[in-house]
């Protein structure tokens, strides 16, 4: 009898057609943290709206129903209060392709609690759930009154359900339906015309996505109004069924598409690399020796070894190939110098078989200090526009200062005090430089360097200052934006009297600019202004305006306004940035990769990978692909080849062909590993 009455009440509704003959869709309902008791009257009242409506379902729980070949099945798939983790990585790709290659979906309430360390879902659903408070009445605003699934409803919408309090880390959405703050018990207080969405939907990736965070309450499963609703969003993400094509440029490659192939192994502790446009790999060991490996010869060769220093965490840092090195045949090394305590940026002769080391021109010195550890940087890039781009340390012990800020302006305690180098615009350590090397050996300064104009406040080479160790640093090879991995201090927790945990960072800069270090870390959270002789604190520190007071400073007290990370993220589990996962911290920028820099052929990466930043963890052996949007800003990021073995990625290169070149140092610091190798990563085409 009650079947009989709600396929009554669904006819009796004005404007109930069918939909597009035969739609096919998988309703998903597994659960690993709190279960739904509305789940399974939820599966049987789509069972009956698909009946009444022509479309058909199939219910499960089984994840392994994810893949290319099952989903090719549907026409879309509905999230059903599903609960925490609960597809794995596998199924997490097969969804990511679906969604790409046309396919519709559809969540309700609970699909927002799930997934939170997989941040394209979070953007697929358009947001994450936070907390609700008890069941209860409210009222529902509707905002869209032409879509299908809110067209049908009153202007306000008084019902009774668990109201979600939503994060939403997806803005660009069609928002349908607001709840009115005043109109229930909610644990923070509401005010006259405050209200926030609680359904929307939006093309997302290639296919559509609708959502709402209605549905707790096994009533709803029986109510007409609800049950229209979700009818709506079922039609609209079925609308237009073309069928699936993963075939399409913005379908995410499968991980057995790509080969590795190990170069060579058993390196001593390597730091850059750089591609000959003949496809031999240049890089550079830290202890001084240059080489380069022949991929049709199947050898590496020494060319040559550098004298250099190193102690501490000095030597051979960093080379780069010249833009026109075909033309003039030069190359530079960032190198710590055995005969005077500085590092220095030198041009040499390199024909790429020998390195003529009488030929070097030193572009520039970095005055250091090697009676105390830590921090050296070293990556050299050129970008686009042939300017030359090199990364300096704080050289600041930062074992003094309990993991935060070391700002130690005690007499004799130089060594413990950044803001004496990275917050000092006299000082080049704990910045990135720019130059642009001349044929002569001499260099020009970009007019628009940080104090190109005004080189009484700062050095005229500056473009980025305030990092603490930026080790490795790419250069978007379209838009010439500098990103660079800065890797933080060692605080596992905040202090109320000192400052913020510790975070490590990546950073984009599209001009110059002070990224806050010593002072700021993350997105701008403000170290303290401790007094290390008595351990009182005067206060965080002021981003807008910062200043450095410390006698150990010689450039600028008043810094320019501090700029915030790109991204960040802490020892333990980021809710902002969760892919990163949990454990120790070295982050670093790789290279943005633009298909149209690469000629076509069978090795170039697909067009997937246009326009994306690759970034990576030497102590988390990953590297992830950051998808950004039209402006630059980051959206979310995706594991790359998580089935390949890493141990501490230490550099990222395309090469001319369009495949990526790896550098792994090794498991263990300050010495030479087996497992440290050089590598190219390939795309093998299309099945």
């Amino acid at each position: 009898m009650a079947r009989f009455l709600y396929a009554t009440l669904l006819l009796m509704l004005p404007g109930i057609t069918a939909c597009t003959p035969d739609p096919h869709l998988l309703v998903f309902s597994k659960t690993a943290g709190f279960r739904h008791d509305s789940i399974e009257p939820g599966i049987e009242a789509l069972r009956r709206l698909g009946a009444e409506n022509g479309f058909t379902i199939e219910a499960t729980e089984d994840s392994t129903v994810f893949s290319d070949e099952s989903l090719a099945r549907f026409d879309a798939v509905v999230f059903l209060s599903t609960t925490q983790d609960v597809l794995g990585e596998p199924g997490q790709q097969a969804l990511q392709r679906y969604i790409q290659a046309g396919g519709g979906y559809v969540g309700i309430h609970a699909a927002s609690d799930t997934e939170y360390g997989w941040p394209w879902y979070g953007q697929l659903v358009g947001g994450y759930f936070e907390s609700h408070p008890a069941i209860q009445e409210a009222r529902l605003l509707v905002v869209d009154r032409q879509h299908e699934s809110t067209a049908h409803l009153p202007d306000e919408w008084i019902r009774t359900d668990e109201w979600y309090e939503i994060d939403r880390v997806n803005h660009d959405v069609n928002v349908l339906l607001d709840i009115d703050e005043t109109s229930y018990r909610r644990f923070r207080p509401a005010h006259e015309g405050d209200r926030r969405p609680l359904a929307w939907y939006h093309e997302f990736e290639g296919g559509r996505s609708w959502y709402t965070a209605l549905g707790h309450t096994i009533e709803s499963y029986s109510e007409p109004e609800f049950l229209r609703h979700v009818l709506g969003g079922i039609r609209w993400v079925t609308d237009g069924r073309g069928g699936l094509d993963y075939g399409r440029a913005g379908v995410r490659p499968t991980f057995d598409r790509f080969t590795r192939e190990v170069y060579d192994q058993d390196l001593d502790e390597p730091m850059e690399l750089d591609v000959l446009p003949d496809g031999r790999v240049v890089f550079v060991e830290r202890r001084g020796a240059v080489k380069v490996h022949d991929p049709r010869a199947r050898v590496t060769r020494l060319v040559d070894s550098l004298h250099v220093y190193y102690g501490l965490e000095d030597g051979l840092l960093g080379l780069a190939l010249d833009p026109e090195w075909e033309r003039n045949r030069w190359v530079y090394f960032y190198y710590s110098s055995p005969d005077a305590v500085e590092n220095r940026l030198s041009r040499f002769d390199f024909d790429g078989e020998t390195l003529d080391v009488t030929s070097e021109k030193v572009l520039l010195t970095v005055p250091t200090q090697r009676d105390e550890c830590c921090h050296a940087g070293g990556s050299v890039q050129f970008g686009p526009d042939g300017l030359l781009y090199v990364s300096t340390g704080d050289n600041t012990n930062p074992f003094a200062s309990d993991g935060f800020s070391p700002t130690d302006e005690r007499p004799g305690r130089s060594a413990w005090d950044a803001q004496r180098t990275a917050a000092n615009s006299m000082d080049l350590r704990g910045k990135i430089l720019r130059i642009r090397p001349l044929p002569d050996g001499s260099v020009e300064i970009p007019t628009d360097n940080l104090f190109a104009a005004d080189p009484a406040r700062g050095r005229p080479e500056i473009y980025v200052m305030g990092n603490r160790n930026p080790f490795r640093i790419h250069v978007d090879g379209r838009t010439g934006w500098l990103y660079w991995g800065d890797v933080g201090p060692d605080a596992n927790a905040e202090d109320s009297t000192r400052g913020p945990a510790g975070h490590d960072e990546i950073n984009q800069a599209r001009e110059a600019g002070f990224f806050g270090w010593p002072y700021f870390i993350a997105d701008n959270r403000a170290y303290h202004d401790v007094d290390f002789a008595t351990g009182r604190s005067a206060g965080p520190r002021d981003a807008l305006a910062p200043v450095n007071d410390s006698p150990n400073n010689t450039g600028a007290r008043d810094l320019p306004e501090a700029r915030g990370a790109f991204l960040w993220y802490p020892y333990g589990p980021s809710k902002r940035f969760p892919l990163v996962g949990q454990g120790g911290r070295t982050a670093m920028a790789g290279p943005v990769f633009h298909e149209s820099l690469y000629p076509a052929g069978p090795a170039r990466f697909p067009s997937y990978f246009d326009g994306k930043l690759f970034v990576y963890e030497w102590m988390r052996h990953r590297i992830w692909v950051v998808t950004m949007d039209a402006e630059g800003r980051y959206r979310w990021m995706d594991t790359f080849l998580p089935e390949i073995p890493l141990v501490r990625p230490m550099d990222l290169e395309f090469g001319r062909d369009g495949s990526l070149y790896l550098l792994e140092y090794g498991e263990v610091w300050n010495q030479r590993n087996p497992d440290a190798r050089l590598s190219r990563i390939a795309w093998r085409g299309d099945p």
